[in-house]
């Protein structure tokens, strides 16, 4: 696996801050020898998100730490998923430092109005969860392909359990999340003549800032506390505890390596038996 991935350039957005699964996935794939390319919104203050990104001074210090940690090259890119021109001068800057890309990692992913049922949501906010959930993944993805053409590529899309399960009173996550399993489904038989895979994987609850902001909120609604929601949640999950970004970070290195040649048009759990599929 480690032979397999040295020297490629992975490309992981929402990659901006440490404690998101977007920074576990690059950091995991640099320590295989992964050239990676750091994409995040850096204008946190301008993102009425509930949980925000990665500010740019946070991104040239990751970039810089994992470079010298790793010894790989790495790459700073200030980019809005929702936004073509600046996907357009993402890959104008990548071109100016590699010849492509073989790993692109989509996941990149905020939520907006919540909590809300369908019939209180504000349009706006709804739209603007899918924009960034669905269209980013689309948007990026139309960008980055042309530069896996030749090679060939991996795509590895973040969606969620939300996905396959409705999230009470987060519905247009779930629409969003819903329709990024099926876009990797489209890609994966699209692309498969390009020798480009593409996957999906599906997060239960991991211990991420979201995750943090989801108990904080049940606490206040419920009138309990934040660790009383999170063992509530505990409860529901076989494995009896929450995940770490760590370990979305290994399933994304098994995705795109050498180990899953054969694996491609998949949205793959990874909850602790939260959720069990035929």
């Amino acid at each position: 696996m480690d032979k397999y991935l040295k020297g490629k350039i992975a490309l992981v957005t929402g990659s901006g801050k440490k404690t998101g699964i977007g920074y576990a996935i690059a950091k995991k794939f640099a320590s295989k020898g992964c050239d990676i390319i750091i994409a995040d919104y850096g204008n946190e203050k301008d993102l009425d998100a509930d949980v925000k990104t990665g500010s740019m001074d946070d991104m040239v210090v990751i970039g810089q730490e994992l470079q010298d940690e790793y010894d790989v090259d790495t790459l700073v890119v200030n980019v809005d998923v929702t936004d073509m021109e600046t996907i357009q001068n993402m890959v104008s800057t990548i071109r100016e430092k590699f010849d492509g890309v073989d790993i692109l990692c989509n996941n990149a992913g905020a939520t907006f109005g919540v909590p809300n049922g369908i019939h209180t949501y504000d349009e706006t906010a709804w739209m603007k969860t899918i924009d960034v959930n669905l269209h980013g993944v689309f948007r990026m993805s139309k960008a980055i392909v042309p530069m896996m053409q030749e090679k060939g590529g991996n795509i590895i899309n973040i969606a969620s359990r939300a996905g396959k399960v409705p999230a009470l009173f987060n519905g247009a996550y779930s629409v969003s999340k819903a329709g990024v399993i099926m876009l990797t489904k489209v890609m994966a038989k699209e692309l498969a003549g390009l020798n480009i895979r593409v996957n999906a994987i599906c997060p239960g609850q991991i211990m991420t800032d979201l995750e943090k902001w989801r108990f904080g909120l049940e606490a206040q609604f419920f009138n309990t506390s934040v660790e009383e929601q999170e063992q509530k949640m505990c409860e529901t999950i076989p494995a009896g505890r929450i995940g770490l970004p760590q370990e979305v970070a290994d399933m994304a290195l098994f995705l795109a390596s050498g180990a899953s040649s054969y694996v491609t048009g998949q949205a793959l759990n990874i909850c602790g038996g939260q959720l069990m599929e035929l």
